[in-house]
């Protein structure tokens, strides 16, 4: 059985299931495990370090060509002759799209099984590994791989009861300039971790949010973390927040609870990531319950701790 992964969060899913010895082609952002894997998938921003606002410049007017950032080497497809490609159909900036996999699946001599991922919430994303691992005939160890990590969920609802923590208010960014609050599921990672962000949208789509409604909002808790960028990567763009009417005003800031995250806990869809985006998001918003392990203490950071940009 071949596969091939054209969205790095099936990727992902597939090396923590040990999954791995049937993949033969990933994207060009899949992650590290994947790094000698063939890049079947490529994009246009690739290698680029483009600012917040040149990307969104960027994806706005390929979108309004009717054109996608992302393209697929056919030959290496071709020669691969996968059995079954998992692709998604959630978000056309973030992953090459169901519709652009479809037509350089139609090309190949041999037509493999395109199995779509397209979760809205959490719980989607767990039964998206149950549908990777069933699609390749082991969906006994998506099973397991499941009970395992919802132990550590579970681990974090009962401290959260023990201590009768209170909900905090908290807002995640998906993107610095324009701004976008968060959607699909991570919102409810942010429940899960004792959190509740009302400028959210569960289950949808992120959308611009405008600075204005965020200052009346007040968040106790700032998140930034845009999608695909690490934290290094993000603290080259927090001037575009600092520099902002009312930054110093918000909860957020003068407790020091404004954190930078990496984006693969939150934008990318892999359970196993994004559980530990909850674990994250537990120690900001419940500093005095948690503190971070090993697995996550590099994976986001207090702003305070920096020194400002200048």
């Amino acid at each position: 059985m071949k596969i091939v992964s054209f969205l790095p969060a099936a990727t992902k899913m597939i090396y923590d299931m040990g999954l791995q010895e049937y993949l033969y082609g990933v994207t060009f952002e899949c992650p590290k495990e994947a790094a000698d894997m063939p890049k079947v998938v490529r994009c246009i921003l690739e290698g680029k370090n483009y600012s917040s606002v040149e990307i969104d410049k960027i994806f706005s007017a390929s979108k309004a060509q009717g054109k996608s950032l992302y393209w697929v080497d056919d030959e290496l497809l071709e020669s691969i002759s996968p059995d079954i490609v998992f692709t998604q159909d959630i978000c056309e900036v973030c992953n090459i799209d169901t519709v652009c996999t479809e037509t350089a699946v139609m090309k190949l001599s041999k037509q493999p099984t395109l199995v779509p991922l397209s979760p809205n919430n959490l719980q989607d994303v767990f039964e998206c590994a149950i549908t990777i691992a069933k699609a390749m005939g082991k969906e006994e160890v998506a099973l397991k791989y499941l009970a395992n990590l919802q132990k550590r969920t579970d681990n974090i609802l009962d401290r959260l009861r023990a201590n009768k923590a209170p909900l905090k208010r908290v807002m995640l960014m998906e993107w610095i300039e324009p701004i976008y609050n968060c959607g699909h599921w991570i919102p409810f990672q942010i429940a899960a971790a004792g959190g509740v962000d009302m400028l959210s949208n569960p289950a949808g789509d992120s959308i611009v949010t405008q600075w204005d409604k965020i200052v009346k909002y007040n968040p106790q808790v700032l998140v930034i973390a845009p999608c695909g960028f690490d934290v290094t990567r993000s603290i080259e763009e927090m001037n575009l927040l600092i520099s902002k009417n009312g930054w110093n005003d918000l909860e957020a800031v003068k407790n020091n609870q404004v954190y930078i995250a990496d984006f693969d806990m939150f934008t990318q869809p892999s359970i196993g990531t994004l559980v530990e985006g909850i674990e994250s998001l537990a120690c900001m918003s419940h500093p005095e319950i948690f503190k971070a392990n090993e697995s996550i203490i590099k994976k986001f950071v207090n702003y305070s701790t920096i020194e400002v940009l200048k």
